[in-house]
């Protein structure tokens, strides 16, 4: 039976909204991991036999299938085919989840799952525009509010303070700034951008990352969701907006290994669920129990552990639920501090986490995601 495994995984750096890729049209970023990917392995890019790629926003310039014209852009040869998908913020982990199932199937013998967004070029909704392109009856069945609302409610539920929120985003900062600094992002492949004054750079660190926190700043920022100043989540303690791309390379492994190269690590679990539209964040609690039961796995025998940070609520009532040891969550941060460019979240994540994995000599990781909607994400990995 064929084995998927993934052989190669890379992410630009993750830029701010305005930032060092504000001049980087989408495709462009995507051509560049997906050319990356294939030059730091080596491989022909002629073997590829299917790029599956996550973009949320699909408009504009990340509109017209944005995968295949990546491909294109990247020089791929024109047989290799691509399709885009939006499974939103679960989108190239999707990407993956696809191009590991072809793989398996033996559909394939080597597939890409990519994702990109650049929301600086293609802003948040720009594909449905306001909610009142969404079909009325959806209002009339659910009560469909806002992602940062949602992230308000998680925090009641869990019993979450201001204090716990902003604590969780300065750690996420202190162990993003630690890991640029010492240089452990291997995923990170350096990018063409621009600096402040518009010179060409190249950039090999996340822009995002506040390498100095002051925390009564941070204390003092006012609520979004709720400006009563009852609520907890702020601008501080949510992900940022961010421009960037990703590639994880999928083959199978007796193929690959006869072609020369090395797996680097096995899926042991794939799922997706859906929950409830409402709550819609929370849908990381039922999504890591699933791929845990799948894998006939404890949380206590996970390595590493990658939750998409939304919002710290999601991230900390996630831990309360599971018990689970924080030490063991986002070791390098997340995306409070490193930025969440949606489409490209899902791979990049698996990207740091299998780096974060061999840097540490560690075997199992496990990667979440919530999704708007309420949906959400999970894959289990083991390092080879």
């Amino acid at each position: 039976m064929p084995q998927a495994v993934i052989l190669e995984a890379v992410r630009t750096p993750f830029g701010r909204k305005g930032g060092v890729f504000r001049e980087t049209r989408p495709d462009t970023l995507l051509a560049h991991a997906l050319k990356g990917l294939t030059e730091r392995i080596g491989i022909e890019p002629s073997k590829i036999e299917d790029v599956v790629t996550g973009c949320v926003s699909q408009a504009g310039e990340q509109g017209a299938n944005i995968g295949r014209l990546s491909v294109l852009l990247a020089g791929f040869p024109v047989e290799v085919p691509a399709v885009s998908l939006n499974r939103m913020c679960g989108s190239s982990q999707q990407a993956a989840h696809f191009a590991g199932q072809a793989v398996a199937g033996g559909d394939v013998d080597y597939a890409i799952g990519s994702g990109v967004e650049n929301m600086t070029r293609t802003p948040m909704f720009s594909d449905v525009g306001d909610l009142s392109n969404l079909n009325p009856r959806l209002f009339e069945d659910f009560e469909l509010i806002h992602q940062g609302e949602s992230a308000e409610r998680m925090a009641e539920k869990w019993g979450l303070s201001r204090q716990d929120v902003d604590e969780f985003a300065m750690e996420s900062h202190r162990r993003a700034a630690q890991a640029a600094k010492a240089g452990w992002n291997k995923e990170i492949l350096p990018t063409e951008g621009l600096d402040a004054e518009g010179n060409t750079i190249t950039v090999t660190v996340d822009e995002g990352i506040r390498f100095e926190l002051n925390p009564e700043k941070v204390a003092s920022l006012p609520t979004v969701f709720r400006p009563d100043g009852n609520g907890v989540v702020t601008a501080a303690n949510s992900s940022q907006i961010s421009d960037g791309a990703a590639a994880v390379l999928i083959g199978e492994r007796e193929h690959a290994e006869v072609d020369g190269f090395k797996p680097r690590a096995t899926f042991r679990a794939r799922v997706a669920i859906g929950d409830d539209p409402t709550l819609q964040l929370a849908g990381v609690i039922p999504a890591t129990q699933k791929a845990l039961k799948k894998a006939g796995l404890k949380l206590d025998d996970i390595d590493w552990i990658e939750i998409n940070e939304a919002f710290a609520s999601v991230v900390l009532s996630w831990a309360k639920e599971f018990h689970a040891d924080l030490a063991k969550v986002n070791p390098w941060g997340g995306a409070i501090a490193h930025g969440h460019p949606l489409g490209a979240s899902g791979a990049g994540l698996m990207s740091k986490m299998l780096a974060g994995l061999e840097h540490t000599g560690g075997t199992l990781g496990l990667q979440t995601m919530c999704i708007g909607h309420g949906q959400a994400t999970c894959t289990i990995i083991e390092r080879i």
